[in-house]
C-alpha cells in the first residue's frame, strides 16, 4: 500500500520575518518582501531591539504577528532570524503555516560555529574600540554591499548593539532531533561559498526536516540581490508544502 502523503499546506496570507545578528528589519524585508508581496502575501519585518533581550524580544514578535493575523503565518529569517523561525515554528505547530529559512548559522549549541564565534569577536570589539572605529574595522575589505548592511545596521542598533551580539552568540538553534519534528515545511537558501553560514549545515537541515526545500547560490548572487535568497526559500517551501 503506498505511503500517505504529507497534508497540502494552504498558502497564508500574512508573514513575519526576522533579520540576522547585528542587522535591522530594513535588510530583512530586502531579503523577503519581493517575494512575499509579489506572492500576494503581507510582510511583518518588525525592528529588532537591541540589547541583552534581544532573542525574547525577537520571538515575542512573531507572536505578536501570528496574534495579529490570527491565522496561521509563514515566518522567516536570515542567520539567527531562520534558527528563531524554526524553533518559534516548534512551539507554535498550529500557528504556524510554513518557515523560510536563509542562511542558517548552527545547530544545537553555538560552541564554535563560525557566525556565533563572530558575533562574538564582533561584542569585543565594539566593546574595546567604540562604535565607529569597529565599523571601520570590520568593513576593512568587505564587499560594498555588506559593508553598507554593516554601517546602517550597527548605528541603529546603537548602545545595545554589543549586549544583543552575545545574546545572539549564546542561544542555541534547535538540534537535529528538534528539526526532526518540525510540524511545517520549510524552505531553506544558503550560499555554497559563505564560510559564516556553512553550506553543510543548510544541507543538513533539509536532510533532517519531515518537510524541507534547499536552494544554493554563490554568495556574490546574494550580495548583489538579497531578494534572490527569499524568492529561492519561497520556491522551496512550496515544493516542500505540496504548492509545485
Amino acid at each position: 500500500m503506498p505511503a500517505t502523503p504529507p497534508p497540502r499546506s494552504a498558502q497564508p496570507a500574512h508573514s513575519a520575518v526576522l533579520p540576522g545578528t547585528g542587522s535591522d528589519e530594513v535588510f530583512a524585508g530586502a531579503v523577503f518582501a519581493p517575494a512575499l508581496t509579489g506572492a500576494g502575501i503581507a510582510v511583518t519585518a518588525p525592528r529588532p531591539r537591541a540589547g541583552a533581550t534581544l532573542v525574547q524580544d525577537s520571538l515575542a514578535a512573531l507572536d505578536a504577528a501570528a496574534e495579529a493575523a490570527d491565522e496561521p503565518i509563514l515566518v522567516g529569517g536570515v542567520s539567527l532570524g531562520a534558527q528563531l523561525a524554526v524553533e518559534w515554528a516548534l512551539r507554535n505547530g498550529t500557528r504556524c503555516a510554513g518557515v523560510l529559512a536563509v542562511l542558517p548559522a548552527w545547530t544545537g549549541a553555538p560552541g564554535e560555529a563560525p557566525g556565533a564565534v563572530a558575533a562574538q569577536a564582533s561584542a569585543e570589539l565594539l566593546d574595546r574600540e567604540g562604535l565607529e572605529r569597529a565599523l571601520a574595522l570590520s568593513t576593512r575589505g568587505a564587499p560594498p554591499w555588506l559593508a553598507a548592511e554593516l554601517t546602517r545596521s550597527w548605528r541603529r542598533h546603537g548602545d545595545g548593539l554589543a549586549a544583543g551580539l552575545r545574546a545572539a552568540a549564546a542561544h542555541p538553534a534547535p538540534s537535529l532531533a528538534a528539526l526532526g519534528r518540525c510540524p511545517v515545511p520549510v524552505g531553506i537558501s544558503a550560499c555554497t561559498d559563505d564560510p559564516v553560514h556553512p553550506i553543510a549545515l543548510a544541507r543538513a537541515w533539509a536532510e533532517t526536516l519531515p518537510r524541507a526545500g534547499l536552494r544554493q547560490m554563490p554568495l556574490d548572487a546574494f550580495g548583489a540581490d538579497p531578494a534572490s535568497a527569499g524568492h529561492a526559500a519561497l520556491t522551496a517551501w512550496r515544493e516542500a508544502a505540496g504548492h509545485c
